[in-house]
């Protein structure tokens, strides 16, 4: 008698260095499309929307160089998910808090000016802050919603609501990249940790405003919860201001 065979899918297993590094990639090709391609090669700045339909509509390689900066961009969306993933992580399992925060803000305020060189093409800029400031403040928000943990009932959840609402006003009061969505995933998966499937839908849901961002869920659903830092953890920090220097570099220079 024949034996059918059976196929047996193992998910991967993905650690937070793992996580990490597939948003720093992610987040290093939405930075290409907007530095490099966008302000570097397109210059996107010179056309209103109508005139740049027009330009692409004239010049095929104008029309190649926008439609892979978009892509790039859409990219940069699953980055979103997991970095505010790995916050509550670390805000879980961190010894020092204070530490944790003080180091995330300090670095927010160190990307600043060359965020807006990147972006904006220029070292100065009120339009919009890094998104370090979203992470900052989501942080922040953290803390109070731990304090009021305890809190049960109507009460346990207008503070609640109150603690959220707060952290997205100052997020939108600061401009900040990608806060709203930040603020907003980071609230669902501390309120609803341990609780998969509503943690899943809610985010996937809020995650849509950069429409690839629920592809992020296959790797925080891999997650094995291995946090070994074989790099250590002050290079991811460093990456973000040092790949914003190099990319708004080279869209100044071309």
């Amino acid at each position: 008698m024949n034996k059918r065979r059976t196929v047996v899918w193992h998910t991967p297993d993905i650690s937070a260095d793992g996580l990490k590094n597939f948003a720093c990639i992610m987040m290093l090709m939405q930075t290409i499309g907007i530095a490099v391609l966008e302000n570097g090669l397109i210059h996107i700045d010179a056309y209103t929307q109508e005139s740049l339909s027009l330009a692409m509509g004239e010049d095929s390689r104008l029309m190649m160089l926008a439609g892979i900066a978009s892509v790039l961009q859409l990219l940069g969306g699953m980055a979103v998910p997991i970095f505010s993933f790995l916050l509550v992580e670390g805000f879980l399992r961190t010894s020092n808090y204070k530490c944790y925060f003080i180091r995330l803000l300090a670095f927010a305020v160190l990307s600043e000016a060359v965020y807006d060189l990147a972006v904006y093409g220029k070292l100065w800029d009120l339009s919009g802050q890094n998104a370090l400031f979203s992470m900052a403040v989501s942080l922040l928000m953290l803390y109070f919603l731990r304090m009021v943990q305890e809190k049960k009932g109507a009460a346990g959840i207008l503070l609640r609501l109150l603690i959220v609402g707060s952290g997205v006003f100052w997020v939108s009061l600061l401009r900040a990249n990608c806060g709203l969505c930040v603020v907003l995933l980071t609230a669902v998966f501390y309120l609803l940790y341990g609780k998969n499937t509503w943690k899943t839908i809610l985010g996937i849901l809020i995650s849509l405003l950069y429409v690839t961002g629920p592809l992020a869920f296959y790797g925080i659903w891999c997650y094995n919860e291995v946090r070994k830092n074989k790099i250590p953890g002050y290079a991811y920090y460093l990456f973000y201001p040092l790949h914003l220097l190099l990319l708004g570099g080279i869209s100044v220079i071309l």
